[in-house]
């Protein structure tokens, strides 16, 4: 495993990253089981990422978990979905004080399940009294969708007298659901593919973007610390010119 030197001051370690959950299926696919045996080896790939960004001194890890998009699948692919949430929720609440770890979910959960919903709030709950670390967790979300609520949120604080002036970038991003943490420094998608797929289109404008061929589920530190390793390549420089 590559040595990742946990710095954030030195520029290491990102201090936000995103992950595209891409490749379940396939994974699955390949050996002929069926498309949730993926997402169930995805969820314990993540829970082996968020602890190892945690441990690196990454302090947000954003994952595109569920797409407004992915209803379109099958009934009984979106149930075991849904079915490894709860379960997953359930064993946040859990652990969550022990593990030092917050949890935030980004999106729209008024399509959730009731028993969804009150986990996801009893996580959000959960994650005041906790310091450090924060995994969020994309579900029935959409990048341009989270664009159109922001604006309607900000219309309606408009109409009520609750802003004025000229609206700006940074007065906008608070309507986000990301509005209180940094944008992703380091966005990564695994499984080959190279789009964004409708994800963190606002926050994402400076990110370093990371590809790789390897699927999600087989996706481990040692993938992780390469992507690390490509981000402290990269010349960042905002749209600006680096001085020689």
């Amino acid at each position: 495993m590559a040595e990742i030197t946990k710095n954030n001051e030195a520029g290491n370690i990102p201090r936000h990253i995103a992950i595209i959950l891409d490749g379940n299926g396939r994974w699955a696919k390949k050996r002929g089981l069926p498309r949730n045996a993926g997402h169930l080896a995805g969820s314990e790939t993540f829970r082996k990422i968020a602890t190892y960004c945690k441990n690196i001194g990454v302090e947000y890890l954003t994952v595109y978990a569920f797409s407004t998009e992915n209803w379109k699948r099958s009934e009984e692919e979106v149930g075991g979905i849904m079915k490894l949430l709860d379960k997953y929720l359930r064993e946040a609440i859990r652990d969550m004080r022990k593990k030092g770890i917050r949890m935030k979910v980004f999106g729209d959960i008024s399509r959730l399940s009731p028993e969804l919903q009150k986990l996801i709030e009893e996580t959000a709950e959960i994650s005041k009294e906790i310091e450090g670390f924060q995994a969020n967790i994309c579900i029935n979300y959409g990048g341009r969708a989270e664009i159109v609520r922001a604006a309607e949120q900000y219309a309606n604080d408009v109409i009520m007298g609750k802003v004025e002036g000229d609206l700006t970038e940074e007065q906008f991003a608070k309507y986000m659901y990301s509005a209180d943490i940094p944008d992703p420094d380091l966005l990564i998608r695994p499984g080959g593919e190279f789009r964004l797929s409708n994800f963190l289109l606002w926050q994402c404008a400076y990110s370093e973007f990371y590809y790789t061929d390897v699927l999600w589920p087989d996706f481990d530190e040692a993938e992780l610390d390469k992507a690390i390793a490509v981000f402290n390549s990269r010349d960042r420089r905002f749209g600006g010119v680096k001085n020689k």
